[in-house]
Parts: C-alpha cells; structure tokens; sequence
C-alpha cells in the first residue's frame, strides 16, 4: 500500500469519527450514520490494499 493511500485512508478514518461524535453530540442521526459509513469505507479500502500487497508480494516471489 503506498503512504499516500495509507494518508487517504487514515484521513477519511478520521473524517468518519469526527462525523460521528458530532452526529451524537447534536443528536444528529444522520450525520453520525454518514461517519460510520466514511469509517467503513476506509476499513475497506484498507483491507483491498493489503490483499493487494499479499498478492503482489506472492507474485514476486
């Protein structure tokens, strides 16, 4: 995974958990449903990049 995807990931990571503490502070559902998608998708995004380091590290053996 190359640092500017990690920076990426960890940006929208953060952007999420942000959402949702404001989303609960104001009592504000939809908001604090939005940052825990944003988390979700930087998770998943995460988990893509690491498959496709182990593929690419198996392949270059």
């Amino acid at each position: 995974m190359g640092i500017d995807d990690k920076v990426k990931n960890a940006a929208q990571d953060v952007a999420g958990k942000v959402k949702e503490g404001v989303g609960h502070l104001t009592d504000n559902e939809r908001l604090e449903a939005e940052g825990k998608i944003d988390q979700a998708a930087a998770a998943a995004k995460k988990n893509v990049e690491k498959a496709k380091d182990a593929v690419n590290d198996h392949l270059d053996r």
